[in-house]
């Protein structure tokens, strides 16, 4: 076997191009678009904001249910197969969208939208990519983590003018995002993406393919096994430090375009611009966070993102005599954005990052299919206690406080993070085991 031609780019960037836009719509579309929908979806169908918070608050509940189950899919079959039909699902219920009558129906759209994003999101994309790349994984899957938030950026404001437009609304602004989601995710999903590099004589990085083992001379996946990494307390801390993370990420990405507009007093298209403004600078930390753990350690790099978010989550808060208050302030609330979208958009990357860290690749569908199932359960809690705690009490006060509290709860787990080593063949013990009672 040879190695590209000499000058050739290397397909794999063909490859992460295809990820990326992928990952650009699936996530773009079916997370952010709508959650800056929600006063919209509030006046259309005369709802609460407990009521349309549920819209994805199910999708995440039932991604939860399916996340594991999908890991195992995904080692079993290869992330090509799955992710195909993951995008094939999400292209139909992004067609119907437009001609939801009711929120009962867009319950049953987000039902779809769930099984499209276990088998069609993060979890296919991330393995997918790990077997092209190796020396750059950290920059390229911190690319692909940015192209959710670059969606959650561009989507809302592309669509904005036909949203705020009185003659046309929201169902022409999902509409035109359902077009461009069959040309540009679902038609290069399948004419372009391949599972591995071997598939057409090349290595990982594009470097020489020499030295092929033979059949019937396999090697393993680098990493440890899964049982080894069920046992291990790394998993157990990554699991809970994720779900709080999401809890948070979830919690302001559902419920801010609301206080922006309902207690901030902003215009819809102003509470717009700093929403999307969080995804921006979210970017930006997904990128340069990625690039930074190819230099230290990435479980190092977790802990800073993590603390960048705490940040960002206090500064929503003022303090004065009269007391503790959410802030009303552009000054404040621009600050916020920055902050918040920093740490949000490099703690996203180093989840997924540290867990390829601490566990290698052996496992690693199954292992980012548990992480992928808390994951889903914090964002269905911060979605629906958020938005249930806000119709309440009649204020963003105290659902925000949790929030803050929840992120302190992740950095704290996120600090207790140690890489996982092998367990020798005929030894019962290893570092970072956890060990069962006598």
């Amino acid at each position: 076997m040879t190695s590209e031609r000499p000058g050739r780019r290397f397909y794999g960037w063909y490859i992460a191009g295809t990820c990326l836009l992928i990952y650009f719509f699936t996530n773009g579309m079916a997370l952010f678009v709508p959650q800056n929908l929600f006063p919209r979806f509030m006046e259309t169908f005369n709802a609460t904001e407990g009521e349309v918070s549920l819209t994805t608050g199910l999708m995440f509940g039932l991604t939860a249910i399916l996340a594991p189950f999908a890991g195992v899919l995904i080692d079993r079959f290869g992330p090509l197969r799955i992710l195909r039909i993951g995008i094939c699902i999400m292209a139909v219920c992004f067609a119907a969208y437009p001609f939801a009558q009711s929120l009962t129906q867009l319950y049953v759209l987000h039902t779809g939208l769930a099984f499209g994003l276990v088998l069609g999101g993060l979890l296919a994309n991330v393995v997918l990519l790990s077997n092209w790349f190796i020396r750059r994984r950290g920059a390229v899957i911190g690319l692909l983590t940015a192209m959710s938030s670059l969606g959650g950026l561009i989507l809302p404001n592309l669509i904005s003018p036909l949203v705020n437009d009185p003659q046309l609304g929201w169902r022409w602004g999902i509409g035109a995002l359902a077009i461009a989601f069959w040309a540009l995710a679902l038609i290069p999903g399948f004419l372009i993406l391949k599972q591995h590099p071997a598939d057409i004589n090349l290595a990982p990085d594009g470097g020489r393919l020499t030295n092929l083992p033979s059949a019937n001379n396999q090697t393993l996946p680098d990493g440890v096994t899964f049982s080894t990494a069920l046992h291990s307390r790394t998993l157990w801390v990554l699991a809970i430090g994720s779900t709080c993370l999401w809890f948070t990420f979830q919690a302001i990405n559902s419920q801010i375009t609301i206080f922006l507009e309902l207690e901030a007093g902003l215009t819809p298209q102003n509470a717009t611009r700093l929403y999307t403004m969080i995804f921006g600078f979210s970017v930006a930390g997904k990128f340069l966070f990625g690039v930074l753990s190819d230099r230290i350690t990435k479980r190092t790099v977790m802990r800073i993102t993590s603390a960048v978010l705490l940040a960002g989550c206090l500064c929503l808060f003022t303090f004065n005599g009269a007391g503790i208050g959410l802030t009303t302030n552009p000054m404040q609330l621009t600050v916020f954005t920055i902050v918040f979208g920093l740490g949000y958009g490099g703690s996203f990357t180093m989840i997924q990052l540290v867990c390829v860290e601490s566990f290698g690749q052996q496992a690693l569908g199954k292992v980012l299919g548990i992480i992928m199932c808390v994951d889903s359960i914090g964002g269905m809690l911060g979605t629906i206690l958020t938005g249930q705690l806000k119709t309440t009490t009649g204020s963003y006060l105290i659902p925000f406080a949790i929030v803050a509290v929840v992120t302190f709860i992740a950095l704290i787990n996120i600090l207790l993070i140690r890489p996982v080593e092998p367990t020798r063949q005929g030894s019962d013990t290893a570092p970072n085991r956890i060990h069962p009672t006598p």
